[in-house]
């Protein structure tokens, strides 16, 4: 599994439940950061008059990675800056030389659509292009490709206003301590943790509609990109 968040706490509000299903029976998780959010995503840091960028960028790059070791995940930082996330031509390069590498069988990331964050979409269409070329179309080409992945955009802050609709819901429950810890680690954005605990319940209460499953405490949603393809219904 493959992560690749705008910002270095992105994948903790949103997926951190996820990859820690997944890590939990035996997978391998990679989290990738674009930046650091030093500029946009670090206000509590930013109350110390004193403060500096480098300083930011630090304390998030322990907060990010102390978050991906509690569900089992490594971090890999991109240090490219944010408000505005820039993604140049060589950056697309190192990301599908990663995706290449790495071979994921499935890539979480932002949807193509927030009115109030320009570096979701940036992150997104930086992945969706990364994957695109990584992949080849799936067929034989003329550079070194790995298999297509599954695609799926994780659940934005403000889901009605980034057009996503979910379409997998993934039980957490049993992991929900570990996403805990990791939201725990993200000492900058503090005020966001009890927000995404109240979310993971409110997509619980959905996904015990759609399956009856009454043992369903704490969910995380996503969005399918791309179709997935099974042998029967």
């Amino acid at each position: 599994m493959l992560v690749v968040g705008a910002h270095s706490a992105d994948f903790v509000w949103r997926a951190a439940g996820a990859v820690a299903k997944h890590t939990s029976r035996g997978g391998e998780a990679l989290v990738v950061a674009l930046s650091y959010g030093e500029r946009g995503e670090s206000g509590e840091l930013w109350k110390d008059p004193d403060q500096t960028v480098e300083n930011v960028k630090r304390i998030r790059h322990a907060e990010a990675a102390t978050a991906a070791a509690a569900v089992g995940a490594r971090f890999e930082p991109f240090d490219l800056g944010d408000y505005p996330l820039r993604v140049g031509d060589e950056h697309i390069d190192r990301l599908a030389a990663l995706i290449r590498d790495f071979a994921p069988h499935t890539v979480l990331t932002h949807p193509d659509t927030d009115p109030f964050n320009p570096d979701h979409p940036a992150a997104h269409a930086a992945v969706a292009l990364s994957r695109q070329l990584t992949a080849g179309a799936g067929v034989a080409s003329g550079f070194h490709t790995v298999a297509p992945s599954e695609f799926l955009a994780f659940e934005p802050h403000q889901p009605e206003l980034c057009g996503f609709v979910p379409t997998v819901f993934v039980d957490i429950t049993d992991v929900m301590p570990a996403k805990r810890e990791a939201m725990a680690a993200m000492g900058a954005q503090s005020y966001l943790r009890e927000y995404y605990t109240q979310r993971a319940e409110h997509r619980a209460n959905h996904a015990r509609k759609v399956t009856g499953n009454k043992a369903i405490q704490y969910a995380e949603a996503f969005q399918r990109l791309i179709p997935n393809v099974v042998d029967a219904l």
